[in-house]
C-alpha cells in the first residue's frame, strides 16, 4: 500500500486493500437507522447490527454480510458522497469531500485504539440488536434534547 494514498487518489481510484484500510473502524455505519415515512428523516438508534463484534467494532462475517443482513449499508464512492447521515468524522466522507483524515485515524496514528479514545466509535454507546426484541427497537431511537 502506498503511504498516504488517500491524499493522492479519489475514492474511485482506491484498490480493495486501500478501500478497506480507509475504514477507521468507528462502526457508526453499523448503527440501525430508519427513515421516517412521514418526513423522510433518518433516525438513529442505540442499536447496532447483530453481526458487529462490539469489542473489535468489526463485522463478524464481513464477506457474507449482505447475505446475512440484506439491508446492510454498502459504502461505495457514490454512497460516501450521498449518505448525509455518515458522521463528519467518517474517513470515506472526508476523502469524498476533499478533507484530510483526523489525527486519530488508524492510518495516521498507527493504532485503532485512537478511534475509541477520540470518542467517535460506537464503543460503550450501543447494544447489539441481537439482544433486543423486534418490538422494542423503537424504544431505542436516539432522541436529542
Amino acid at each position: 500500500m502506498r503511504e498516504r494514498f488517500w491524499e493522492t487518489k479519489s475514492l474511485e481510484e482506491l484498490n480493495d486493500e486501500e478501500w478497506e484500510a480507509l475504514c477507521d473502524g468507528c462502526a457508526q455505519c453499523c448503527r440501525l437507522r430508519f427513515r421516517e415515512s412521514d418526513n423522510d428523516q433518518v433516525v438513529t438508534t442505540t442499536l447496532v447490527c447483530a453481526q458487529l463484534d462490539l469489542t473489535t467494532r468489526r463485522c463478524t462475517n464481513y464477506p457474507k454480510r449482505h447475505e446475512l443482513v440484506p439491508d446492510c449499508v454498502e459504502l461505495t464512492p457514490e454512497t460516501a458522497r450521498s449518505f448525509d447521515w455518515l458522521p463528519e468524522t467518517c474517513a470515506y466522507r472526508r476523502v469524498a469531500e476533499g478533507r484530510p483524515l483526523e489525527d486519530w485515524h488508524p492510518l495516521i496514528s498507527g493504532t485503532s485504539e485512537t478511534v475509541r479514545r477520540a470518542g467517535v466509535s460506537v464503543s460503550d454507546q450501543v447494544i447489539s440488536a441481537a439482544n433486543v426484541h423486534p418490538d422494542d427497537i423503537a424504544s431505542n431511537i436516539l432522541k436529542w434534547v
